[in-house]
């Protein structure tokens, strides 16, 4: 009876709730399947946020429970669980280890402590998948992003989840802390928190605390480069987008303050289980260095992951390795610094977003000019050999190449192995990738490259080489001798990840990633962020005179005539060679062919002032590196049109902007810098025949 009553109310209320809403606001009104059709789904969101809130309070340590009895999360979810029969009911090691407490409510995740800050606090194996930009600080526990583990005690790190890649996920994992009391550990956090937190703060903390709970702090991040970037119109998406949320609470508020947008979990990143297992080994073996440092290939087609994978396994070999050298091949994605360059470089930083995030200062660098190989592959591969003759072989290295892996690509990849003789080589493959075979030391040893000739196996599977010899640093008793490359072990590695990309549209998304990495490498340029952001026209160029330093045109044959009219407004590469200019009177000084030389920066030559016969050159290379410089060297590599058309300031004609184009000079195209295909060369020579209607 009781039982019927309670009904009876509930539908009454539920009734005069329908009644009062109907009277207020006529447009509301519902018919009976609609009205039915809105309980069920209130219903199903209501067993969708208790499992949620049961999930939470068992992961730290607590026993959900309505009304003071046990709920299981299968009666919350509607659905019933069936045990095996004769198997004993299990516990997970959070409900064995934490004692029991009667709860009602779940575990608060994020509470907001201060403009631009919030407090997140994660239990053991908790995610919190996230876009935007952020400064991270794990005040207790530890947490891991994109592979780097974040510990309490640690400098914060800069966070940059950003539209164009998969969503970075913080994840609160196990820390190796001494075996402590509950209250210990309390005492530890309240201390640690004393500094970061005020005292209301510091309660609810404690009130929702667990030992094996991550407590992180989230902060507003403002860099130069970040401001540069979203200053150009278009491109402030990359970071931050709107749209349209039905929960917008004090978690909402608290994020928006601190510049970031909780997002879906299955934006995040996900590796299958052979990329795991993968990096397992490779971390494993890294650390172990049984065999001295291990130098690990990545190899595989286009758009497989394997730039994500790099960055991925810099981070975890950060977690037990002080350093990483890095040598990178692929000039059309470059990670560390702008495109078109062949670069050697020591990682000592985690890698926690994309390559226009983290513009770095190479070990070594040379400016190969252009966006691919193809057509000149012998200055490719010398340059390799020089840039990989000042690896010392202290610390492991990882060597990023190219994602062309057919015809001349896959000979050009078998002589990147014999050259640099891996330990490891990692190749990626996917459901949408091309055939590739598969690179194991027999195929290698047997197969012709694109300069080297097959060689006759020796003793422990090594390479005969004597031609490389002179790429190492050995001593004279050891030079004498040739030099032995042992086989490598290979790892094939099946990626499955969701790419926007097509071949449609790829090119126009990777020219879109290499004028974001230009971008990227200008906000150096500009002061810290508390200082305003000024326009590139405003910021002061360095004078270099034309007979200080030599130009060259290394992507096409330009008329000595022509030369400064290449130069002007384009991307310049500062090169250091090793002959002496400054014998010559006036200038400009050109060279004959395009010289294998250390590159030490890039800068934007904004003028050419004849009179004076001086370079105006804008670059964040320091006046201390620009002493050396005395060769400029000009590619393929352009400016971004933004730079030109989008900066503030400037009103009327816009220089080095024009409307009268004439496509119909030879190599003009609709967009300028595009080389045509072969395709449509074939189109051009043989044209499609044209059918005329027969008229009387």
């Amino acid at each position: 009876m009781a039982d019927s009553l309670l009904l009876l109310r509930k539908r009454g209320s539920v009734r005069s709730t329908w009644m009062r809403a109907r009277k207020a606001r006529p447009q509301l009104v519902l018919s009976r399947r609609p009205r039915r059709r809105l309980r069920t789904l209130l219903r199903w969101c209501g067993r969708r946020r208790l499992r949620r809130r049961l999930l939470q309070a068992r992961a730290a340590g607590a026993d959900g429970r309505e009304g003071g009895r046990p709920v299981s999360i299968a009666a919350a979810a509607g659905t019933t669980e069936t045990a095996a029969p004769g198997a004993a009911p299990s516990r997970s090691p959070a409900d064995v280890s934490a004692p029991t407490c009667v709860t009602s409510l779940p575990v608060r995740q994020l509470r907001p402590v201060g403009p631009g800050r919030a407090l997140l606090l994660l239990p053991l194996e908790q995610c919190f998948t996230f876009s935007g930009i952020c400064r991270v600080t794990c005040l207790y526990g530890q947490a891991q992003v994109f592979g780097f583990t974040i510990s309490q005690g640690q400098p914060s790190r800069d966070v940059f989840s950003t539209y164009t890649h998969s969503r970075l996920t913080i994840r609160a994992v196990p820390s190796s802390m001494p075996e402590k009391s509950k209250k210990e550990m309390k005492r530890e956090a309240r201390t640690l928190l004393r500094s970061h937190l005020n005292q209301d703060d510091r309660c609810w903390v404690m009130k929702n605390f667990s030992p094996l709970c991550s407590i992180v702090l989230l902060e507003n991040l403002k860099t130069s480069t970040v401001n540069f970037i979203i200053s150009h119109p278009g491109l402030s998406y990359i970071f931050v987008q709107e749209s349209p949320t039905f929960q917008i609470n004090s978690e909402y508020f608290a994020l928006r303050s601190v510049g970031i947008k909780k997002d879906k979990k299955k934006n995040a990143l996900q590796f299958t289980e052979s990329v795991l297992s993968a990096l397992e080994e490779l971390v494993n073996d890294s650390c172990e260095e049984v065999d001295g440092c291990p130098v690990i290939l990545i190899c595989g087609a286009q758009d497989v992951g394997k730039s994500t994978f790099n960055r991925y396994l810099i981070n975890q070999l950060l977690n037990s390795i002080s350093c990483i050298d890095y040598l990178e091949c692929d000039l059309g994605q470059t990670e560390f610094t702008p495109p078109g360059c062949i670069s050697l470089l020591n990682i000592t930083e985690p890698v926690l977003g994309p390559p226009f995030t983290h513009q770095r200062t190479p070990q070594k660098m040379v400016y190969y000019g252009k966006p691919t190989c193809k057509n000149d592959y012998e200055n490719y591969i010398e340059i390799i050999k020089y840039v990989f003759s000042s690896y010392k072989r202290e610390s492991p290295l990882i060597v990023n190449t190219m994602g062309w892996v057919t015809d001349k690509g896959l000979l050009l990849l078998i002589d990147l192995i014999r050259l640099l003789s891996p330990s490891h080589v990692v190749q990626f493959s996917s459901g949408r990738s091309k055939y590739m075979p598969n690179l194991t030391p027999n195929y290698v040893d047997d197969m012709d490259g694109l300069y080297t000739k097959s060689k006759s196996k020796i003793r422990h599977r090594g390479f005969h080489l004597p031609e490389f010899a002179e790429c190492f640093e050995f001593a004279d008793e050891e030079k004498e001798s040739p030099v032995l490359f042992t086989g490598h072990k290979l790892m094939c590695v099946k990626s499955d990840f969701a790419f926007r990309k097509t071949p449609r549209n790829r090119d126009s998304h990777n020219k879109i990633l290499r004028d974001l990495a230009v971008l990227g490498y200008l906000g150096q340029l500009h002061p810290s962020v508390p200082k305003p952001l000024y326009p590139l026209q405003s910021l002061t160029p360095y004078q270099v005179p034309f007979n200080a330093v030599a130009l060259r045109i290394t992507h096409a044959d330009v008329a000595p005539t022509h030369v400064l009219c290449a130069v002007n407004a384009s991307w310049v590469g500062l090169c250091r060679i090793l002959d002496d200019v400054r014998g010559h009177a006036h200038g400009p000084i050109l060279l004959a062919q395009t010289p294998i030389c250390d590159c030490l920066g890039f800068g934007i030559c904004r003028g050419i002032d004849m009179e004076k016969r001086l370079y105006h050159i804008l670059t964040p290379v320091p006046p201390e590196e620009l002493r050396n410089v005395n060769c400029l060297l000009v590619g393929a590599i352009s400016v971004p049109h933004c730079v030109f058309k989008n900066q503030h300031g400037p009103e009327g004609t816009i220089p080095y902007i024009t409307t009268d184009y004439n496509f119909k000079l030879p190599g003009a195209s609709g967009k300028i810098g595009l080389r045509e295909t072969e395709e449509t060369c074939k189109e051009k020579l043989y044209p499609r025949p044209k059918f005329y209607r027969k008229t009387n």
